[in-house]
């Protein structure tokens, strides 16, 4: 069986992942995949830099505003929903290239990477959540990151539900998260290229700055205040970057200054974090957009041409 075409186009926030999408898939004929965790959530809009309908220039977007805020959503969702994706674009005779930043998500999609039942156990997830409420996330972060650095690396210490999951796995099967994912040898289901997004660090992290100011002119606050009103809490959700930092202010723990401070320096972080993960994890031709970025996006189609 020949195996489908996929372009995956990944990089850290603000590095400019959507006008690239866009443009490529213009020349590609091509449909657009969410590959970013948080999009997936309605009224998660301005802190996830959704794309607006009057930017997708015609180019179908799918897997956006499919879960309601106080929804779960797991990679092995994401795998199962973009792959019956690929075939639904492929079957039209269109090119899927999935756009995102979550790099796991991403690679789940690709790879044959299997996820199962093991190493579920109730009684204990119930038990550390317990510990969540009573202590805070970081002891249970911390015992992580003593058991499997490298796992701990990857997962946010926000990531309440991922970090408890490791913990999980760890102690009802003896295998740290690293060690299980080394059982497995996957591989690709694909004929995929993926197209990694970099620049230059200061650049990069004065754009990101620059779009927190621009997402908090745009109703950024307003947004937030709104799943704050409506009880939404301790849900996936809000541990998204730019919502859990203005909850604290919301809930009088810091002033505005404060949240905006973190949100910026939260942003910046998980930028690094992801083109660490990218460039561990993933076999990726990389384009570094930091000048004539329209120039970089024409080496791009160049790259898919095979030229």
């Amino acid at each position: 069986m020949v195996k489908k075409q996929v372009i995956a186009i990944i990089g850290p926030t603000a590095v400019g992942k959507t006008a690239a999408s866009i443009a490529i898939a213009k020349q590609l004929n091509g449909e657009i995949i969410n590959g970013d965790a948080m999009q997936v959530y309605r009224e998660l809009d301005i802190g996830t830099a959704k794309i607006r309908p009057e930017e997708m220039e015609g180019i179908p977007h799918h897997l956006f505003d499919i879960k309601e805020p106080d929804e779960s959503f797991s990679v092995a969702e994401f795998q199962q929903l973009v792959r019956e994706k690929i075939e639904e674009i492929s079957a039209r005779g269109h090119v899927p290239i999935i756009v995102g930043g979550t790099g796991l998500y991403v690679q789940s999609v690709l790879f044959d990477y299997q996820f199962s039942d093991e190493g579920k156990n109730e009684s204990l997830r119930l038990s550390l959540e317990h510990q969540v409420e009573k202590q805070g996330i970081m002891p249970l972060y911390e015992e992580l990151h003593l058991i499997d650095p490298a796992a701990a690396q990857s997962i946010h210490p926000n990531n309440e539900r991922r970090v408890i999951r490791a913990l999980e796995v760890y102690h009802t099967t003896g295998k740290t998260p690293t060690e299980w994912q080394s059982t497995q040898s996957p591989e690709p289901l694909y004929h995929h290229h993926i197209i990694g997004l970099t620049m230059e660090r200061e650049k990069l992290y004065s754009r990101i700055n620059q779009r927190v100011d621009k997402m908090l002119d745009q109703g950024l606050l307003e947004e937030v205040q709104r799943l704050n009103r409506s009880g939404l809490r301790d849900v996936q959700s809000i541990q998204a970057i730019g919502y859990k930092e203005l909850y604290l202010y919301f809930d009088h723990q810091c002033t505005l200054e404060t949240a905006i401070e973190r949100l910026k320096q939260n942003s910046r972080r998980y930028a690094k974090r992801q083109l660490t993960w990218f460039r561990n994890k993933m076999n990726v031709t990389w384009f570094d957009m930091t000048e004539h970025p329209d120039k970089k996006i024409k080496d791009m189609l160049q790259f898919l041409a095979g030229k």
